[in-house]
């Protein structure tokens, strides 16, 4: 049981409402991913077995139906108490998501039109069947990461997960009516998506060995671009085919939540003249879904027309046209080893185009032209002539180039190791312990399967959850203070003296009150407890402090070295920022939102980041 002051008060509410759904009946994009996440962090994925093969972290047609059955998921929120800013309310929300067998089997089926989970034993089917074996997929682990860092939850359980299966380092998000959760259309969105979907080169498999590709590498080559082939036509060699596997792209890396979505972003490729039609090889007898895209043309010379189709089938064949080829900058495209990384910034939110589906007219938008805004991009604020354009505001500048490389994982961890051979990584390390310690403070969330109430026990599942976090939250609070503030610390900071009096002397005074003993500079786990939410929150804002001078010490000490050095220079031309225009999509992990929009898997990015490190010739082993 937690101590908690008086002075903290906690409200208790519970919600519950019928998702939305589209004119196609599925549910709406947020409700179907916070519905999918909730499901995975409240399962227990373990080994099961199917057709005498094992498939760990994994579950089963009955499991996920008896969690979907009744599903709750409980957020508590901190904030100050609206009568007394100088105490701690906390909030408590709890929604419970019920449903039959029947309605959890079909929301399952949406998962798998979504590609977020997969038929272990089957990778390739499409249905959900009743007797099945499940495992997420990357784009899903992508989904159910940002999840569970948006709503503080507890995620050891699937830590063995994260670290065995590939993720989906980088997910294109394209913007959706709120009215009926379509996509929005417009020329820069097109323009976004055909970049993400071609590569910044020809991503043509590479040749089979006698040692085949793991499956990290498999999906590293799949990332980068839509697979292409050549195929001769009539003695005519016809580069570039992209064919079924466009629609099974496009579901894996952007987030269209089916193949009928996918094919309709296809169909818009047709008609902004991106790809065409080479040939279809269908008999007389063979069916084929055919997707028709309509909306307006901007007029001149654009190559956008009225109308686009494409065919939903493996016999037709479809090449990347002169248009698309330019708008894809191949020819302009560096010999980068990620070369499907992409870096434009969708600043103004344009107008809708007056598209419709299988000619069915939409009404009442007006159509518009899209405007992509050039914003400066990192290389160019990292480079010394941006630098000398901006000497009037050096310190503020150094520190905001400095937060633009902590939000890139691959270079955070190369400045991470260059701190550590200027032994003084402390100071990053003190940071991001901080930050994350910030962000769990401001929400907790759990998952469960709704059990029966027993009788006699007291509180809620998110009453519960919260003690136990309120606990931790205490726990690591003062694991911060013992390693790098309490004096003599193994990994003490240099901070300024005025800082460091302020801290002991709150603390001083709490310890003095709690215990009625004088403070000695040392915190242990007994004389912890005893703190409350309101006396943490205090506690983090000396740390904030703490916090913004180490940045500034890093960003005016350390960052200029580190921009000097060639891994730092390598690592910009290996993600493309260092020739690379910037007229791509914006990277972002907490993005708000823009017609399109790309989040960052922190795990995978940094397990990449790793993986390059230990391929590039001369570079040290660095655990």
């Amino acid at each position: 049981m937690t101590s908690v002051d008086q002075a903290e008060q906690s409200a208790q509410a519970s919600s519950s409402h019928m998702m939305k759904t589209t004119k196609r009946g599925r549910p709406f994009l947020k409700d179907t991913l916070d519905l999918f996440a909730t499901l995975i962090v409240s399962l227990n994925l373990t080994t099961h077995k199917q057709y005498f093969r094992t498939f760990p972290n994994s579950f089963s047609t009955d499991e996920a139906a008896a969690n979907l059955a009744s599903l709750k998921f409980s957020q508590s929120n901190r904030g100050p108490d609206p009568r007394d800013k100088s105490r701690i309310v906390t909030t408590t929300t709890t929604t419970t998501f019920s449903m039959t067998r029947d309605m959890a089997k079909a929301m399952c089926q949406h998962f798998m039109d979504a590609r977020l989970i997969e038929n272990a034993a089957d990778l390739g089917s499409n249905l959900f069947k009743d007797r099945g074996t499940y495992v997420l997929t990357p784009k899903g682990l992508h989904v159910l990461e940002r999840f569970i860092s948006k709503n503080g939850m507890n995620s050891d359980h699937l830590q063995p997960v994260f670290a065995s299966q590939p993720i989906c380092i980088k997910l294109l998000h394209l913007e959706r009516r709120s009215a009926d959760d379509e996509i929005i259309v417009t020329q820069s969105v097109i323009t976004a998506l055909f970049r993400r979907f071609v590569g910044r080169q020809p991503n043509y498999p590479t040749q089979l060995s006698a040692n085949p590709p793991d499956v990290f590498q498999e999906y590293h080559e799949r990332s980068k671009g839509v697979p292409l082939m050549d195929v001769q036509e009539r003695a005519q060699p016809l580069l570039g085919k992209a064919y079924m596997s466009a629609l099974e792209w496009l579901c894996d890396f952007t987030s269209v939540v089916g193949r009928e979505e996918a094919a309709e972003m296809a169909a818009q490729f047709v008609r902004f003249g991106l790809i065409t039609l080479v040939s279809d090889k269908r008999k007389n007898n063979d069916s084929a879904i055919i997707f028709t895209v309509r909306g307006s043309t901007p007029g001149g010379n654009s190559p956008v027309s009225q109308h686009g189709e494409f065919r939903c089938t493996a016999k037709a064949i479809y090449r990347i046209t002169d248009e698309g080829k330019r708008l894809a900058q191949w020819d302009e495209a560096s010999s980068s080893p990620q070369s499907s990384t992409v870096n434009l910034h969708l600043t103004e939110r344009p107008s809708l185009e007056n598209d419709s589906i299988d000619g069915t007219p939409k009404t009442g938008i007006e159509a518009a032209d899209a405007k992509i805004h050039r914003r400066i991009s990192m290389a160019e604020k990292l480079n010394s002539s941006y630098e000398a354009a901006e000497k009037k505001g050096n310190v503020k500048s150094s520190t905001d180039r400095l937060k633009y490389i902590l939000e890139e994982p691959s270079y955070r961890a190369l400045f991470r190791d260059f701190l550590k051979a200027n032994f003084c990584e402390e100071n990053l390390a003190f940071w991001m312990d901080v930050e994350d310690f910030k962000r769990k403070f401001n929400t907790t969330s759990s998952a469960q399967a709704a059990a029966p109430a027993r009788s006699g026990s007291k509180g809620t599942p998110g009453q519960a959850a919260m003690e136990r976090h309120h606990e931790a939250l205490i726990q690591t609070a003062f694991q911060i203070y013992n390693k790098y503030l309490a004096p003599s610390s193994q990994n003490e900071l240099n901070i300024d003296h005025g800082l460091r009096l302020d801290l002991a002397n709150y603390l001083g005074e709490v310890m003095n009150g709690l215990h009625g003993k004088s403070f000695d500079g040392q915190v242990d786990a007994s004389q912890a407890t005893s703190f409350n939410a309101t006396q943490l929150q205090v506690l983090i804002k000396l740390y904030t402090r703490i916090q913004t001078h180490v940045l500034r010490l890093m960003a005016m000490d350390s960052l200029p070295k580190f921009i000097k050095t060639q891994r730092f220079l390598d690592a910009r031309q290996w993600l493309g920022e260092g020739d690379a225009p910037g007229d791509d999509v914006h990277f972002l992990t907490s993005p708000p939102a823009p017609p399109a929009y790309i989040t960052v898997s922190l795990k995978g990015s940094e397990r990449e980041h790793r993986q390059h490190r230990r391929d590039m010739p001369g570079s040290p082993q660095v655990s």
